[in-house]
């Protein structure tokens, strides 16, 4: 086994095997236990780093060239086929001669970036956490840990079942996240969410079986014998393969409806879609800081990963015929409808929770143009609102370790005193909203241009997205930095409850502090802050003055995706009746 083989399962392995040993370390070693974590995640950051570059170095010299049937071809897969690198031959469960379940990993342009973000979200999350969490320290980051290997598990697989339960352990960690170490509302938020998200990928899964059956039903021959395959880049070949044969054809658009219903019910719950989002601003808002900047800056993305990796390439023509107008309707809607309630809120993290139903509409709008230019901007808005919305909590979160309380209403004029803070505040906000020049605004372009050019009318109505996405966050930012200086006391901050739960037990001390001091003792941003902020800053202008890198990363999978899509739109024009009159007009000819 190569070295780039193992860093790739070590990416999932390690923080597995570190949280392990970190429960087993016993609720006082609470130093040893934060160190393991940002050791390991520190190690995850850099193997995710230098698995971007080897990836960005082979694709330099090896382009990929879109066959005559397009599917992924993952890169660097760990115990690949000697004939064929894009494929492995570690099998996890044999079923006999009909094929078997494959640890099969690898990394293209999809999901390249998305483990970069997820090892680099990782390592705030533990930083954030250092003075917050005291009780149960040890569980609390073997949990944290265990939820970073689910994440990274689902955007490394290339096996339907891998996937699948990767995706679904992801619940588990943060049930438990949100749950015990959550605000006063912890135990409802965490049922809410695990329940929502359970019962949605249990109907995807059916889905994904379903396809899996059907492929192998309808394949093969006396020269050729049947094989079950749970590799997505063969069930993708495979699928489309099927639809260019006439005698095929009709059945397939018929189950594609079924399938992409069944894919819609687990990924738009993740995601979330309007009206399916109603467990996520109570999650947000509950959860404590480290678990709200996984959820939005990564857990979230694995719904649009679902519907681009699986629903996208084997389902095209139900994406074509109903995915477009319903999930367009909706994405639209839930843009507006995200932002009108940030605007309503009174609680700052709160506010930022339906800002992620608003900018992950913008995400599903660019997808749901099922062309090249969306598609690629609804990738880069994936990754820029990760960063931004990351970065947003990781602030709120600073700012109620120092005041305990969120509500805006309690806050004037912070920037006097906390100059740092509420500048990183300013960047990120702007960041958010798209100000050109900063990450949001290139993400944000490509997927209004993409969606114009198939429902100008979509796209015209999400634009209005921006405009109140700047109203209620500069809004927001008056509210609470800008002014006369207004400093919570303990009166404006008893009785809220905490967002870590049990943990804060120290920070009960330092409330009470302010409460006689007025804020007098609070101090501005701290070296560790500074350390876990500054990449996330750097990202934001580096990716809004020069993402092309990125955009040149991801094109060869994303035109994979969105051939497949044209190959169909061609094949269902020419599938159409022609009108009445012509052929008659012809017949008279």
């Amino acid at each position: 086994m190569d070295g780039t083989s193992l860093m790739m399962i070590a990416l999932v392995a390690l923080p597995i095997a570190a949280a392990i040993a970190i429960a087993a370390l016993g609720s006082r070693r609470v130093a040893q236990a934060r160190v393991a974590a940002l050791g390991v995640s520190l190690v995850g950051l850099v193997l995710s780093l230098i698995l971007a570059w080897q990836f960005h170095q082979h694709r330099a010299e090896h382009p990929p060239a879109l066959s005559a049937t397009p599917t992924f071809a993952p890169e660097m897969v760990p115990g690949a086929d000697p004939a064929n690198p894009h494929k492995t031959t570690w099998n996890i469960l044999e079923l006999g001669r009909s094929g078997a379940v494959q640890f099969y990993i690898g990394l293209d342009g999809l999901n390249v970036w998305l483990v970069v973000l997820t090892g680099l979200l990782m390592v705030p999350a533990v930083l954030v956490s250092w003075n917050a969490i005291e009780d149960r320290a040890n569980e609390y980051y073997a949990w944290l840990l265990v939820l970073g290997a689910g994440l990274m598990g689902v955007f490394l697989a290339f096996d339907l079942i891998l996937f699948y339960v990767f995706f679904e352990l992801t619940l588990v960690p943060l049930f438990f996240l949100i749950g015990i170490w959550g605000g006063p509302e912890r135990r409802h938020a965490a049922r809410k969410f695990f329940i929502y998200t359970l019962a949605g990928s249990l109907i995807t899964f059916v889905g994904l079986l379903a396809v899996v059956v059907v492929v192998w039903q309808r394949s093969g021959s006396e020269a050729s014998p049947r094989t079950l395959t749970f590799s997505i880049p063969e069930l993708i070949a495979q699928v489309n393969m099927h639809l260019r044969i006439p005698a095929e054809a009709a059945f397939w658009q018929r189950f594609q409806v079924a399938l992409f219903l069944a894919l819609f019910a687990g990924f738009a719950i993740k995601v979330p879609l309007f009206p399916m989002h109603t467990w996520l601003p109570l999650a947000h808002v509950e959860a404590p800081t480290a678990g709200s900047v996984l959820l939005a800056g990564v857990l979230l993305k694995m719904g649009t990963y679902g519907f681009l990796r699986l629903a996208l390439p084997l389902a095209p023509d139900a994406c074509i015929t109903l995915g477009v107008p319903m999930i367009g309707t909706l994405a639209v809607v839930g843009i507006l409808y995200g932002a009108f309630c940030s605007l309503a809120q009174d609680d700052i993290k709160k506010l930022i929770a339906y800002s992620s139903v608003s900018h992950l509409g913008f995400c599903m709008l660019g997808m749901f143009a099922l062309n090249e230019t969306g598609i690629t901007g609804s990738m880069l808005q994936m990754i820029n609102h990760g960063i931004s919305t990351g970065g947003l909590f990781l602030i709120v979160g600073m700012l109620y370790e120092r005041y305990h309380t969120r509500k805006i209403a309690d806050y004037s004029g912070i920037g006097a005193k906390l100059y740092l803070l509420s500048a990183a505040m300013v960047f990120v906000c702007l960041s958010s909203v798209g100000l050109p020049g900063l990450n949001g605004f290139v993400g944000e372009a490509l997927v209004f241009f993409g969606m114009f050019k198939v429902r100008p009318t979509m796209a015209v109505i999400g634009t209005a997205g921006i405009l109140l996405g700047a109203w209620y966050l500069l809004s927001m930012l008056k509210a609470v930095f800008f002014g006369p200086l207004k400093e919570p006391g303990h009166s404006a901050h008893h009785g809220q409850g905490h967002s870590h739960g049990h943990g804060h037990a120290h920070g009960n001390v330092q409330a009470e502090a302010v409460g006689k001091h007025e804020g007098s003792g609070v101090q501005d941003i701290t070296g560790r802050e500074v350390i876990l902020l500054a990449p996330i800053l750097a990202l934001c202008l580096v990716l809004g003055v020069f993402p092309q890198p990125i955009i040149n990363s991801m094109q060869p999978d994303v035109r994979v995706v969105s051939t497949i899509l044209e190959q169909r739109k061609e094949a269902l024009r020419k599938a159409v009746p022609a009108p009445v009159e012509t052929k008659t007009a012809e017949a008279q000819r």
